[in-house]
């Protein structure tokens, strides 16, 4: 990890400000006339990464995480401003301007062997970036840095010629992390990179991720639900809910002083490796599941499960505010800070 407030001082390598991306969802049987339903999966997120800085998001599945990143490269259409480092918004671009952007922002996928195509060697998957954005290279170049990127991620190179078939799912998450490294980008998106490897594999992983990112100077955007591995590779940490933001801050000061009562509700549900801690501390309930995107709550989207809501959390939309500067911390709540035992032994009840 790096020193944010070291990042704070350069010039932003993607400012994301007023994201939003909103799916128009009919049911079977509509008429033609029949107005579609709007559902909102990124609503207003503005956020700024910038070189050698990891941004973690965390929420619960459905929350929006994987549409914004999804949105960040094109793959889903959106609105609002993402501007590149050179002052492109890159969300105005379409996808044949978009391609002299796609070696400098590339993305490693949740499911580690269903990202990469069965039909093609290791050699000819990682090599497939060279030979779309480096046109130049001749053929003993390209298998020359293949190899040379296979060695860098833990791979041997004399397993080029084999298929995705023939690796473990942590091989093949180191794959997806070759092919996305063979063209030096400068931004990597991990959507949820770990989720589907054993733990002892994910440790792997994210130590290789956060070697690379030191070695290569790498901004990272690395997507997660579980709020101790985003803690270890992160320096700022966003914590999402129906695709909003909750609290934003650095990861340092998230975990020892979390604000908003959602990130407090998650973090307690981290497991501590202490016995004795475990036992002692408080897990804080969240009621029900998470409301649909198709008909979010009035006003905190979070009410509905918050310990602490009252009436003015169901009339007013929380701004997002803390203090000043890019680095604040930053909350979306009427009535931040720590829950005390009351309302956590209150909201067991309800939840019981």
């Amino acid at each position: 990890m790096t020193d944010p407030l070291t990042n704070g001082t350069s010039a932003p390598l993607l400012d994301v400000r007023d994201l939003r991306v909103t799916f128009d969802i009919r049911r079977d049987g509509d008429m033609p006339w029949t107005p579609s339903r709007h559902l909102r999966a990124v609503n207003g997120v503005d956020f700024t990464i910038h070189p050698g800085e990891t941004l973690g998001i965390v929420g619960e599945s459905g929350c929006g995480k994987s549409t914004l990143a999804r949105a960040l490269i094109g793959l889903v259409p959106a609105t609002g401003r993402a501007i590149w480092q050179d002052g492109t918004d890159l969300l105005s671009l379409n996808p044949r301007q978009m391609l002299r952007y796609r070696s400098d922002i590339q993305m490693v996928f949740q499911d580690p062997l269903a990202s990469l195509n069965p039909r093609m060697t290791v050699g000819q998957i990682i090599a497939e970036p060279l030979t779309t954005h480096r046109k130049g290279l001749s053929r003993d170049e390209v298998k020359l840095r293949v190899k040379q990127m296979m060695d860098r991620v833990g791979l041997l190179p004399n397993q080029i010629n084999r298929y995705p078939h023939e690796f473990s799912g942590g091989q093949c998450q180191r794959i997806g992390i070759a092919r996305a490294l063979i063209v030096e980008p400068k931004l990597i998106i991990c959507d949820e990179p770990v989720s589907a490897l054993d733990v002892s594999i994910q440790a792997q992983v994210i130590n290789l991720l956060d070697d690379l990112q030191r070695d290569l100077g790498l901004a990272l955007i690395f997507i997660a639900h579980d709020l101790s591995v985003v803690k270890h590779i992160s320096d700022r940490v966003m914590v999402l809910y129906l695709g909003k933001i909750m609290e934003l801050e650095t990861a340092d000061e998230v975990y020892a002083n979390p604000q908003h009562p959602y990130t407090q509700a998650l973090l307690s549900a981290v497991p501590v490796p202490d016995p004795a801690r475990e036992r002692a501390k408080r897990i804080i309930p969240l009621e029900g599941d998470l409301p649909s995107p198709l008909a979010p709550p009035s006003g905190c989207v979070f009410r509905t499960r918050c310990p602490r809501a009252q009436a003015l959390c169901a009339e007013k939309v929380p701004v997002l505010t803390g203090g000043h500067g890019e680095h604040a911390h930053r909350f979306a709540c009427h009535f931040p800070g720590p829950l005390t035992a009351a309302e956590i032994e209150a909201r067991r009840g309800v939840a019981a």
